[in-house]
């Protein structure tokens, strides 16, 4: 079956329309990338229907793979070369049959190639159509991170061997490279990838180099080190990011990109001088995680139909608002692969460009020399957009041309540090933008927070305590009446606590795995634009976005909280009512 085919099929059953099928095979003949493939990195359609779809197409029946119960052994008859190679990966092992998964069933070499392991097995083959997603995170179990780094030390220790200046290929680190110090900071780029962390912290102290990994929202160290590869260490860094070496005493800035299973991840680098040596900071950008459709955001059904009558308005502001790290841009991203169409011209002013998106034209702006987010966004303007995204809402001045475009037929999205939804409004009157302006020029402000999600798997449900109870029925009876209908919360209530097995496979024992996003959706409409006009307060604003209504980050929280996606101590620490 050729990709073509497959997105007719799409096509056919509703997964995919025409015009998105069309560009995204013209694209991979460009590319030369597998159209399939790029369905799923650029989130396009449902994984899920599309696999329902393939798979009756093919006449093999689709297997969810449980990765982290997948036995240790298996990873040695089908080794990490052979996975990434044919695609595939082992299931299951029993006396008679290898159970193995498949993302292209109908690949005759790699059909024999498994045949032949079943037969040097003595068994007989089973197969599993799987999907993308499944066959990526396979490769985590492919990873032996601590292995390869203490191989690596000791090689350094026997050899002495010295660094090389070479560019790296995460696939190949520790196969065909020499260098010890290469392996090291391959095999812990590769690792941070594989744990999905945001940031890796290379800190040198007085008896070791420490490894830590930024996984969600919290540090954790991976790795210790002799001293003695503090200096190697942060040489290739800075090798890779082409950074100066010999310039240790003040702070430097830098980034580099590479492959990794098939995808481009960038790396931003920030070394920091210290006693000890050079501390370095890597932010790891890696668009399997930081690029989401807005279905995989966990905007509850009241909340996407709200912005998606925003996202359907020809013109106007919708504003991102909340602390460092709360998804922000992850948010910002997902609208703009939402609103990326043919038809529209879509510009970007950043700092920096985290992501690279096709068929966005993205602009890095740079104070140092000018370059700024208020003189970019007036050049912008010269460049026939449709919509404009803004990284940050800082000055005045920028405020001020933002609402200038959303108010002369551009939609304008950008972000701004802001407690609530509701508090930007105040923050861009006290920026200079007049409040006859903004009942115009806003269409929707968007505040969030990212909380801890509890694992499916050992989460442990209980019936709510008292002090919860009153928390429930506080938040509750403020809710829209229209979602109380939906919802209709009685005592007892049950919720779920965070789970305390050491021995869950699917989050290690940690109780929780990733995060998900709460959200408040504070829509402008003519009562709140005539309350702006007259003057207003905060208090004021608050009761008529509650009366015509607004859920708060609260209220989402206790949603999620009922369902089980996340504990109710993490509503309670992350929200004020």
């Amino acid at each position: 079956m050729t990709d073509q085919q497959l997105l007719q099929e799409l096509v056919k059953r509703g997964v995919l329309d025409s015009t998105t099928s069309e560009r995204i095979l013209q694209e991979s003949s460009l590319s030369g990338h597998p159209a399939e493939e790029l369905l799923y990195e650029k989130k396009i359609a449902d994984e899920g229907a599309i696999m329902k779809v393939k798979s009756e197409l093919l006449g093999v029946p689709y297997k969810k793979v449980n990765v982290a119960g997948v036995p240790e052994e298996l990873l040695k008859i089908i080794s990490r070369e052979m996975s990434n190679a044919y695609k595939v990966v082992p299931i299951d092992r029993t006396a008679r049959m290898l159970v193995v998964g498949m993302f292209r069933p109908d690949d005759t070499r790699a059909q024999e190639a498994l045949k032949f392991v079943a037969k040097q097995q003595g068994v007989d083959l089973g197969v599993y159509l799987i999907s993308y997603a499944d066959l990526e995170a396979m490769s985590v179990r492919y990873a032996p991170y601590k292995s390869e780094i203490e191989a690596a030390v000791q090689e350094m220790g026997k050899t002495g061997q010295s660094e090389e200046d070479k560019a790296i290929d995460l696939e190949e680190a520790g196969k065909g490279e020499e260098a010890p110090v290469i392996k090291i900071v391959a095999s812990t780029l590769r690792q941070a990838v594989d744990a999905g962390a945001s940031d890796v912290h290379i800190e040198p102290q007085r008896r070791k180099l420490r490894i830590r990994f930024r996984t969600d929202g919290v540090l954790h160290e991976v790795a210790a080190l002799p001293t003695t590869l503090t200096q190697p260490v942060t040489s290739r860094i800075k090798v890779l990011a082409k950074l100066k070496l010999d310039e240790t005493r003040t702070p430097q800035d830098g980034r580099f990109r590479t492959n990794f299973s098939g995808r481009e991840i960038d790396y931003r680098v920030a070394t920091f001088p210290t006693p000890a040596g050079e501390k370095v900071a890597i932010r790891v950008l890696d668009p399997k995680t930081g690029l989401k459709g807005l279905d995989q955001l966990g905007i509850n059904q009241y909340n996407a139909g709200i912005l998606e009558e925003a996202l359907q308005k020809p013109y106007g502001m919708i504003l991102i608002s909340g602390p460092t790290g709360s998804g922000k841009s992850t948010t910002l991203y997902a609208i703009m692969q939402r609103l990326n169409v043919e038809a529209r011209n879509l510009v970007t002013l950043e700092d920096p460009v985290e992501y690279f998106m096709e068929g966005i034209n993205q602009s890095q702006v740079r104070p140092e020399i000018g370059y700024t987010f208020a003189s970019g966004l007036r050049q912008i303007l010269r460049q026939d957009p449709d919509v404009i995204m803004v990284g940050e809402i800082r000055d005045g001045e920028t405020a001020g041309l933002a609402v200038n475009a959303a108010l002369t037929g551009h939609t304008m999205l950008s972000t701004i540090h802001t407690n609530n939804a509701v508090g930007a409004v105040p923050r861009l009157v006290d920026l200079g933008v007049q409040p006859f302006l903004l009942s115009s020029a806003l269409n929707i402000i968007i505040a969030q927070r990212l909380v801890l999600r509890l694992c499916g798997t050992c989460r442990v449900p209980v019936n709510a305590p008292a002090e919860a109870v009153a928390f429930i029925e506080e938040s509750y009876a403020m809710f829209p009446a229209a979602l109380k209908k939906t919802l209709n919360y009685q005592a007892p209530y049950k919720i779920f606590e965070q789970g305390k097995d050491p021995n869950c496979k699917t989050c290690k024992g940690r109780g929780v795995v990733g995060r998900v996003a709460l959200y408040e959706l504070f829509k402008m409409t003519r009562e709140l634009g005539e309350l702006i006009n007259k003057g207003f307060t905060e208090g004021t604003l608050w009761d008529e976005a509650r009366r015509q209504g607004m859920l708060t980050l609260r209220q989402d929280g206790i949603i999620k909280a009922m369902e089980g996606v996340i504990s109710i101590e993490e509503v309670m620490k992350e929200t004020a009512q």
